[in-house]
């Protein structure tokens, strides 16, 4: 992928903005471009480019010379990089060391969310040509191994260099051995250890993806240990301890533990008694208290969780809507039957 030559193609042709010089008295006048009158991208537009995404950011560069221009030779907005949807499945190792090769080997963030085409070699490939960067984030990347990973955490850890956040739920076959070494590399000493431990981790929040900023509202390293089955998972809390029925049912001291051991409702993140177990479309589980709140399907009276909202499909009526289960197993049903 050029994305110079990209830019370059579609600058001649993409619309410009008005520009920002003269007086402005806040009409809806001031922000018109008469008709064949070219003019320069407002100012602010530049400065928020450091805060956009790669998808974005590639957008900015294709829209005029300026921006063009700015997307390529500063720096700043390359210190910090976020790949997610809809570039996720199309990056590549090549195409990941040319987006990386901008930032000049001062990257700080490494963000790819479920870039399920980056392997061990493109990894160590960008850590070992920015040695700057403090924040790992690669939840999902299933074609990453732990060993891959470890090598990249320990060479970031050069020169007493240490990171501040890494992410790796998702990634495949993650051991207690593997967890140790990577802890190892982290900067956490026993007391800190222990606070990481007691951070309080809701299942309804952890898909939430951080803001990228203040790491310290995050933990170091979103993996745990299980305290139920001992295996390497992340590792939830309950939002409501002292009224939790699943700790009342079973006696339980504690109800923290992967999500395996323990049910969670998908929308509170609250455990879920055998009694109050709901079901959605979207096969998530949900408390009963969650399931009455949301809009149901108008065939099979299940919700979505909010997660997966938008797979929702056109609503029949105006009080609710047909799931995407429904709508292929009864409307095109119905639908066929009419052709017939």
């Amino acid at each position: 992928m050029d994305i110079s030559q990209t830019a370059e193609d579609s600058a001649q042709k993409a619309p410009t903005l008005p520009s920002s010089g003269g007086s402005s008295n806040g009409s809806v006048a001031d922000f018109t471009v008469p008709e064949g009158e070219p003019g320069q991208p407002h100012e602010a537009l530049f400065l928020v480019l450091a805060y956009l995404p790669v998808f974005e950011l590639l957008s900015m560069s294709e829209a005029c010379i300026s921006l063009r221009d700015a997307v390529k030779n500063d720096v700043l907005q390359w210190l910090k990089i976020v790949v997610q949807r809809p570039l996720n499945y199309r990056l590549s190792d090549e195409i990941l060391m040319e987006l990386t090769s901008m930032a000049n080997g001062k990257l700080r963030t490494l963000a790819l969310v479920n870039c399920v085409k980056i392997t061990d070699d493109g990894l160590q490939r960008v850590v070992g040509r920015n040695p700057l960067i403090d924040k790992i984030y690669i939840p999902v990347c299933t074609s990453l191994t732990p060993v891959g990973v470890i090598r990249a955490v320990k060479t970031l850890s050069k020169n007493g260099h240490r990171l501040k956040n890494l992410w790796i739920n998702g990634i495949y076959n993650i051991k207690k051995e593997h967890f140790e070494a990577l802890c190892s590399y982290l900067p956490m000493n026993q007391a800190q250890q222990e606070q990481q431990r007691l951070k309080p981790l809701l299942l309804n929040e952890h898909t939430k993806f951080p803001t990228l900023v203040d790491h310290k509202n995050h933990p170091v390293i979103d993996m745990g240990i299980c305290p139920r089955c001992k295996e390497v998972s992340m590792v939830f809390d309950c939002p409501r301890k002292e009224t939790c029925k699943l700790k009342i049912e079973r006696s339980l001291t504690d109800c923290r533990g992967c999500k395996h051991c323990i049910p969670r409702c998908k929308e509170c993140g609250g455990c879920v008694a055998s009694d109050e177990q709901e079901d959605a479309v979207c096969a998530d589980i949900l408390c009963s208290d969650c399931w009455l709140k949301l809009p149901k399907c108008n065939f099979c009276n299940k919700p979505y969780c909010k997660q997966h909202a938008n797979e929702k499909l056109c609503s029949l009526s105006s009080s609710g809507f047909v799931c995407d289960v429904c709508e292929v197993k009864f409307v095109g049903n119905l639908c066929y039957n009419i052709q017939d």
